[in-house]
């Protein structure tokens, strides 16, 4: 730029072109023309440029709406779900509690039972013991008095009371046998 203003300067015409800030030396038609240029040219690009702008932001509101929307739809989503998964942890709280009382009280039950259970089979055990040791000792008694009774029937025993024990015995069958004919 500096070459065409050094350039320029020598040329006796262009001497006069130049760019002159003062406004009150400037010509007032060529203020117009300029303005007029730049109302022309800029007002379409002005409103090109507003235009584009504004449906930008209209574009950028709606898209930050929809997301709004959106993560105001997500958030009473996981609102209802937590409040179901509240709800749900509550049910298996207390489903919990009331299985583990009731699966308490069934233990308590089923031990109960099982005590009864061994103390009747203990009873029973002891019964059993009791009487095989009542029958052992029944029959160690009976041996006992059978034996002392043999050894006193031998003592005593002899042929002639032998054979009045046949004699007898003998009588009373054929008083028997008189009966029944």
């Amino acid at each position: 730029m500096v070459n065409l203003v050094v350039y320029f300067s020598y040329w006796p015409i262009a001497g006069n072109f130049g760019l002159n800030t003062n406004l009150l030396e400037t010509n007032l038609i060529n203020l117009s023309v300029v303005l007029g240029l730049l109302i022309y040219f800029g007002k379409g690009v002005l409103n090109n440029l507003l235009s584009n702008r504004k449906q930008t932001i209209l574009s950028t509101i709606n898209d930050a709406e929809e997301r709004y929307n959106e993560a105001t739809d997500k958030l009473n989503q996981a609102r209802i779900r937590l409040e179901r998964a509240q709800v749900k942890a509550d049910e298996i709280r207390v489903n919990g509690l009331s299985q583990i009382e009731r699966e308490k009280r069934e233990l308590i039950n089923a031990a109960n039972d099982d005590s009864k259970r061994l103390e009747d089979s203990k009873n029973a055990t002891i019964r059993f013991e009791e009487q095989r040791a009542i029958e052992q000792v029944r029959q160690q008694v009976s041996r006992l008095a059978l034996e002392r009774a043999l050894e006193a029937l031998n003592k005593r025993l002899n042929n002639e009371l032998h054979s009045r024990v046949i004699d007898y015995h003998i009588g009373l069958l054929r008083a028997m046998e008189s009966t029944t004919n």
